[in-house]
């Protein structure tokens, strides 16, 4: 099947498919002129190349992992590699809640000024807090 027919069964675009190409994930035969063409088979490979993008995964590590998805064996190595993604992608959201909660305080402060937070409410609003006499 051609670019656009294998585009069209798994919902991926075509620039996004020529990436996997350039990336290694997808190989692709050529006609004489040049067209790429694929095997059925490729459809269900585009579509797991996707559920592991969406899991979090690079495309470097998911070419590091083709092997052993190919090859149809989980491998400690590959569990390993995993394993080391999900906890990436944890410190990552653990990054993000960090993030979110002080977003939160923000919000909070901005919605319950005081002078200690805020300089405009202070006198004069020039002066830093611990320098005015109210300190």
């Amino acid at each position: 099947m051609r670019i656009g027919e294998l585009a069209r069964q798994t919902g991926v675009s075509t620039r996004a498919l020529r990436y996997y190409e350039e990336q290694g994930l997808l190989t692709p035969e050529r006609t004489p002129s040049g067209q790429r063409t694929y095997p059925e088979s490729a459809a269900e490979w585009v579509r797991l190349i996707q559920r592991l993008f969406t899991a979090g995964l690079s495309s470097r590590t998911i070419l590091h992992l083709m092997p052993s998805i190919h090859a149809g064996d989980g491998t400690p190595e590959t569990f390993a590699v995993l394993a080391a993604e999900r906890d990436r992608i944890t410190a990552a959201m653990d990054d993000l809640v960090a993030a979110r909660d002080a977003l939160d305080r923000i919000i909070h402060l901005a919605n319950n000024p005081t002078p200690e937070h805020c300089p405009a409410l202070r006198d004069p609003a020039w002066m830093p807090y611990a320098a005015s006499p109210q300190a």
